[in-house]
C-alpha cells in the first residue's frame, strides 16, 4: 500500500486529520521518563485518534545517539501497535548522491513513511526521495513562521515563488507543507493542488485560526489536510482529551464544509454481508431451531480486509468501554474458539496486548494445557466472541479462565443477536460489548436496498419468539 493511501484509509477509519507531533523536550521530561517513553505514552493514548504521527528529526539529533536510537524506536512502535503512518520532520534538500543519503536515513535506515524537504534546490534535489514509490514526501511550500515571506511571497517573475513550488509539486507528485498562519496562502495552494496532501503546521502555540485554515485547505471530499499539533498535547495534563477535543473541533468544521462522511458502523455492516457473512433463508441453528437469518462470521479468516476492519471495530470500542484495571500490562485478549481465533489474532495486534485461548478440547498430549499462550494468575482476561446469542457458551469459556486464577469481568463481541445473551452474561457478573446489535444491522441492510421491510420484519419477529 502506497503511503497516501494508508494516509486516506487511516483518517476514514480514526475519522480524523490530526498528526501528533513527537517532538520531545528533555528539559521537559517528567522525572525518570525518557524520550521513548514519553512517545510509548503519547502514541498509547491517542494512536486511534490520529491520522498520523510527526516526529521532528532536530529533537533526536540534538539528543545525541541515544535520542536517534529513540526515534529508531518511536518509528518501530508507532508501525507495531498503532499502525498508523509516520511522518518524519526533518526538512531535507540537496544535490546528487547527497539527497540520496539523505532519503536512504529517512527511509531505511529511521523508518519513515513520508519526509519533509525543501525545493530550494529544485527537483534534482526532490527526485531521490520520490524514487521511494511507496513512501510519501511533503515540500515546503508557504510555511507557518514569520520570516515565511521573507523569500516564499518574492515575485517569480509576476506571482510568489510559493505558488511556483505548488505547481511544481504537483507535476513531482508530491504533498506540500503550507502554515495555517496565512489561510490566504493556503487557499491559493489549494486551488494549484487540489487533490494534494497538504500537512498543516502553525495551529495552536503559533496561533493559526483552525476554522479559517480548513476552510481554505480542505479538499472536497473532506480530506487533504494533515492539522499537526505537538506541545498542546505532548504536554497536556490528559493526553488522550486534548488529542480527542481537537480532533472534535476539526471534525465539527469539516461537517460544515465538507459533504457527510460514510458512517464506519454502516460500511462495516456492508462488508459483512458482501463477503456472505450475513446470510437470509431457511437455516438449521445449532439448537435445531430454523432461522431466517445465518451469521458466518468464520468467512472473515479468508478476507483479510474485512477482518481488518473487524479487528478495529472492536479496538476502539476496548478502548472506549473496557476497564483494562491497575495493571493495563497483564490484561490479556482471550479469544473463544474457533470463529474468535483469527479476530482475537488481528486485535492483539492492533493493540499491542498478548492473546491467550481456552481450548474447547483438553490435550492428551504434550502439555496436556486447557488454556493456551502466556499468562499468570491474576492477570486480567477480556473475553472475545464473534457473536453472542444467549450467553451460555461464553460462561462455558470464562470457567477455566477462571479457574487458572485469570480475572474475567468483560467479554467483547462483534454481533449480539439480541437474543438474552447481554442479560444471562450480566445476571452472572460479566458486562457484554457488542460493536453491533442485529436490529441495527437489518436497518442498514433495509437502507441500503439489500434486504425489505417485510424480511427484517421476518427476521425481529424471529428474534423476539426465540
Amino acid at each position: 500500500m502506497g503511503f497516501y493511501q494508508w494516509l486516506t484509509e487511516t483518517a476514514i477509519r480514526n475519522d480524523s486529520l490530526l498528526c501528533v507531533g513527537l517532538d520531545p523536550r528533555p528539559d521537559r521530561l517528567p522525572p525518570g521518563e525518557t524520550l521513548l517513553d514519553l512517545n510509548r505514552r503519547i502514541v498509547d493514548a491517542t494512536r486511534d485518534l490520529v491520522c498520523a504521527y510527526k516526529p521532528n528529526a532536530a529533537f533526536y539529533e540534538a539528543a545525541g545517539t541515544a535520542g536517534l536510537e529513540a526515534l529508531r524506536q518511536t518509528v518501530a512502535y508507532i508501525h507495531d501497535t498503532a499502525a498508523v503512518p509516520v511522518i518524519l520532520d526533518a526538512k531535507r534538500g540537496d544535490i546528487g548522491s547527497t539527497a540520496e543519503a539523505y532519503a536512504r536515513a529517512v527511509f531505511d535506515v529511521w523508518g519513515g513513511d513520508a519526509v519533509t524537504v525543501n525545493p530550494y534546490l529544485g527537483g534534482d534535489s526532490i527526485a531521490p526521495f520520490t524514487a521511494y514509490r511507496d513512501r510519501g514526501v511533503f515540500v515546503l511550500c508557504h510555511t507557518s513562521n514569520a520570516g515565511a515571506t521573507d523569500l516564499q511571497t518574492l515575485p517569480c517573475p509576476d506571482r510568489p515563488l510559493y505558488e511556483v513550488v505548488a505547481e511544481k509539486a504537483v507535476s513531482w507528485g508530491v504533498g506540500l507543507v503550507v502554515g495555517a498562519t496565512y489561510p490566504q496562502a493556503l487557499a491559493r495552494v489549494r486551488s494549484l493542488a487540489p487533490e494534494a496532501w497538504i500537512l498543516l503546521p502553525g495551529v495552536g502555540a503559533q496561533g493559526g485560526d483552525l476554522e479559517a485554515a480548513l476552510e481554505a485547505g480542505l479538499r472536497a471530499d473532506g480530506l487533504g489536510l494533515i492539522v499537526n499539533s505537538s506541545r498542546e498535547i505532548l504536554y497536556a495534563s490528559d493526553p488522550r482529551q486534548a488529542a480527542w477535543n481537537l480532533r472534535e473541533r476539526i471534525n465539527a468544521v469539516r461537517s460544515r464544509f465538507s459533504p457527510p462522511r460514510p458512517d464506519p458502523r454502516a460500511q462495516l455492516i456492508l462488508a459483512l454481508a458482501d463477503i456472505g457473512a450475513i446470510q437470509f433463508g431457511d437455516f438449521v441453528l445449532a439448537s435445531g431451531k430454523k432461522s431466517p437469518i445465518y451469521i458466518d462470521l468464520r468467512l472473515l479468516a479468508s478476507y483479510p480486509e474485512v477482518l481488518r476492519q473487524v479487528a478495529h471495530a472492536y479496538v476502539a470500542l476496548i478502548r472506549r468501554q473496557v476497564d483494562l484495571g491497575d495493571r493495563p500490562s497483564s490484561a490479556r485478549l482471550a479469544a473463544i474458539p474457533y470463529a474468535a481465533l483469527p479476530i482475537g489474532t488481528a486485535v492483539a495486534l492492533e493493540l499491542g496486548m498478548p492473546l491467550i485461548y481456552p481450548r474447547k478440547e483438553v490435550k492428551s498430549h504434550g502439555t496436556a494445557r486447557q488454556i493456551e499462550g502466556a499468562y499468570q494468575p491474576g492477570d486480567r482476561a477480556i473475553v472475545l466472541d464473534d457473536l453472542i446469542t444467549t450467553g451460555g457458551s461464553k460462561l462455558a469459556a470464562i470457567e477455566p479462565l477462571q479457574a487458572a486464577g485469570l480475572e474475567v469481568r468483560d467479554v467483547v463481541v462483534l454481533i449480539d443477536r439480541e437474543q438474552g445473551g447481554r442479560e444471562e452474561l450480566e445476571m452472572a457478573g460479566y458486562r457484554l460489548h457488542a460493536v453491533l446489535r442485529l436490529s441495527e444491522m437489518l436497518d442498514v441492510l433495509v437502507e441500503a436496498g439489500r434486504i425489505d421491510h417485510q424480511l427484517r420484519e421476518q427476521v425481529l419477529t424471529f428474534l423476539r419468539e426465540g
